[in-house]
């Protein structure tokens, strides 16, 4: 029962990433792709129906994680307090952008809120990425389940550079999402960015699973004989 909630939890926050990451590489692309309010309108436009339907995946994680291992969970959220207040704090004002953007004819008031999406979408981003690393990683826990460490041990290397990794699959994810559903000079821009993004992305993606692999005290590469063996 417990590997099946496990793998049914791998298979929620996967949908989350998923659906989600789109938003996500959109908001941080606003002020690189969105070189005018038109731009910038088309693009918010764009995930506009979708981004608060994406957030469910997000409840439901959550939700399930909460049922199927409390303790984890009870861990995970007192010992990553700060990083997931933060997290809390980016996803609010990402919603908030959303609708308060257009409730001024102001320029400056747009400007604002846009640098509010885009910062709290990388934030957003790179928050979840350094939570997955640090729960690969592992972090120091006593025999009563508690965290004893601390955020500077949350910002370990490996843990920043799955922040990093999953920050440029977002970019990627964002970008393609763009030129297939944009035109003209906004769409030909958005191919580009994901042209150049795409090995990038390869390159972090590797470079994350062979370090994985290592810290699982595999090795650098994974032995392909063993996986398919499994």
């Amino acid at each position: 029962m417990q590997t099946t909630w496990f793998w049914l939890l791998c298979a929620l926050w996967s949908l989350y990433f998923l659906t989600e990451g789109f938003d996500f590489g959109v908001g941080m692309l606003l002020p690189v792709l969105g070189r005018s309010e038109e731009d910038r309108r088309t693009m918010l436009q764009v995930i506009g129906p979708f981004w608060d339907g994406n957030e469910v995946w997000l409840i439901i994680a959550g939700a399930a994680m909460f049922a199927a291992f409390p303790v984890w969970y009870a861990t995970m959220f007192s010992g990553f307090y700060v990083a997931m207040v933060l997290l809390l704090f980016a996803l609010i004002v990402r919603g908030v952008s959303f609708e308060f953007r257009g409730k001024r004819e102001s320029a400056r008031w747009r400007r604002t809120w846009d640098a509010l999406m885009s910062g709290g979408s990388v934030l957003v981003a790179v928050l979840i990425g350094v939570a997955l690393g640090n729960l690969l990683h592992g972090v120091p826990i006593d025999s009563r389940q508690e965290f004893t460490g601390s955020l500077v041990d949350l910002l370990n290397p490996y843990s920043l550079f799955a922040g990093i990794t999953l920050l440029v699959l977002c970019v990627l994810q964002g970008s393609t999402f763009l030129a297939l559903k944009t035109t003209d000079d906004l769409r030909q821009r958005s191919a580009r960015l994901a042209r150049a993004t795409a090995p990038v992305c390869g390159l972090a993606v590797l470079v994350f699973v062979g370090w994985t692999h290592a810290i699982a005290g595999r090795g650098v590469l994974p032995n392909l004989f063993q996986i398919l063996a499994r």
